[in-house]
């Protein structure tokens, strides 16, 4: 044990000592200069748990906010393209950044992964959850209510960490007829118990192994005050049943989607953003739009700067001050002129190098995520969406109509007058509705249609047929030669 002790030291030094979402550091985690206490030392009083638990969503935060993960979704499936360089030597140039060029390409390399930072830190955040687990029990300062919801949001964080893992590494639920093909390595235990060699689970074990977690996580929560901050900034039973209603949906468990879906929008106290305020609340700084469930906060210090924010992705502040993403017309050309949710596209005319002259093109911003925009986990449009598509599944059309003409209307697009074609209708208005957000792709994936880019694709492969074994990413090599029980994805 004295090995583990000083494996957990040199490996993990900074787990929890971290910049915390809603405070700045405290005296807590200052033995002397340039040193932290132990994970061991932290995790004997509630005051430590709780500054665990904030680092704990601050690293959550920032592996959901990089670059490589939170244009993925959209970037594959053909929402987004670029925008030109504003570099003087490559001036009005497009060209792909280099942190997604392998997977934009669907052509990622295991020994050179552009997601292999993602890998290793989701692993890294669930090891925190497991210790969190493996210690709380002991804690001798906090309440069993307290306890309680620490291991709420623990089990959450590691369900949803795991789940989204299984997204991007491993074939949607039914790409096999019994979810057979492999899903991903589960790890419920903290290296503290030892260095483990674990083989991926099958995809049904993934998700049965995702809902327990859920499930056991739900009756833990309570009213308890616990963390600091807003309260949209952290799992609370709702936003937990919003992830289980988005987990049965990729399951293709309809019963249960439309249960669980339906249980959020009727009991969360959260209602949908009108029309008249749509779009001034996707562009206010600082907050998130009224209907949301779960929005991981950027950190901030004490004096209230920022440490980072989605708009170094999608920003647009002037025509020398801009970043990488803009929507395709590939999704702008979905919407009908009428409709509200093409007010949220910033178009500003950038200079683009075309055959060598200066020529000046329109490009288009989302507004979404400009200022100090979050990360939006989950909204109650998704909800809304989720019990449509279960509807649909289940033969509840009239239903599923409802649900698709509530989006609809506030959006002034045409309401449905019939049930004809709604599974297509359905995944059109996810595409419009979830743009950015982080869908599009597994949407594909789930629905097994083909991917198809037009507008601004620059890469030689600007199409996947379904199924096709590029539908996944590598394992990182790194990881694969560590574990000799790791089996890596077909075709890498």
């Amino acid at each position: 044990m004295k090995d583990i002790k000083n494996i957990i030291r040199l490996t993990f030094p900074m787990l929890f000592t971290v910049v915390f979402l809603f405070q700045s550091c405290s005296d807590f985690l200052e033995q002397e200069p340039g040193t932290q206490i132990s994970i061991t030392e932290q995790l004997k009083t509630k005051e430590g748990f709780l500054q665990a638990i904030y680092g704990l969503y601050s690293h959550v935060e920032s592996n959901l906010r990089t670059e490589r993960f939170a244009v993925y979704a959209d970037l594959q499936g053909g929402n987004l393209k670029f925008t030109p360089s504003l570099l003087s030597t490559k001036k009005g140039e497009i060209s792909v950044p280099s942190v997604i060029s392998n997977i934009y390409s669907f052509d990622d390399q295991a020994e050179e992964s552009n997601f292999s930072s993602f890998y290793a830190t989701s692993y890294d955040i669930i090891n925190q959850t497991n210790l969190l687990l493996e210690f709380v029990d002991a804690l001798p300062d906090a309440t069993e209510a307290e306890k309680n919801l620490i291991k709420a949001h623990a089990l959450t964080i590691r369900a949803y960490t795991h789940f989204l893992l299984s997204e991007v590494y491993s074939q949607n639920y039914g790409y096999t007829q019994d979810a057979s093909h492999l899903g991903i390595v589960y790890n419920t235990q903290s290296i503290t118990k030892g260095i483990q060699y674990p083989a991926r689970e099958t995809a049904a074990n993934t998700y049965a192994l995702i809902i327990k977690d859920i499930e056991t996580a739900l009756p833990l929560y309570s009213n308890t005050e616990l963390l600091n901050g807003p309260a949209y900034s952290y799992f609370n039973s709702m936003s937990t049943k919003a992830l289980l209603a988005r987990v049965y949906l990729s399951k293709k468990d309809w019963q249960n989607a439309y249960e669980t879906a339906n249980d959020v929008i009727t009991n969360s106290g959260v209602t949908l953003t009108n029309a008249a305020d749509y779009i001034s609340q996707w562009e206010q700084s600082d907050l998130p739009i009224s209907e949301v469930l779960l929005e991981f906060s950027i950190p901030k210090n004490a004096a209230g700067d920022v440490g980072g924010s989605l708009s170094s992705i999608f920003g647009y502040t002037s025509e020398t001050s801009y970043n990488s993403y803009v929507a395709s017309e590939d999704l702008l050309n979905l919407y009908e002129s009428t409709d509200l949710r093409r007010q949220l596209f910033l178009r500003q005319p950038l200079s683009t190098l075309v055959e060598g002259n200066q020529v000046k093109k329109d490009y288009y911003f989302t507004k979404k995520f400009q200022g100090n925009a979050g990360y939006t986990a989950f909204r109650l449009t998704e909800q809304y969406l989720i019990r449509a598509e279960a509807a649909i599944a289940l033969n509840r059309l009239e239903e599923a109509k409802t649900d698709i003409n509530t989006i609809r209307s506030r959006a002034n697009a045409t309401a449905l007058n019939n049930t004809d074609n709604l599974n297509e209708i359905l995944f059109l208005e996810r595409r419009k509705e979830l743009c950015f957000e982080g869908h599009l792709f597994f949407d594909i994936a789930r629905n097994k249609k083909n991917v198809t880019r037009n507008d601004g694709c620059i890469s030689l492969s600007c199409a996947m047929t379904y199924p096709s074994l590029k539908y996944v990413l590598p394992i990182p090599r790194r990881n694969i030669n560590l574990n000799p029980n790791l089996k890596q994805n077909e075709s890498y």
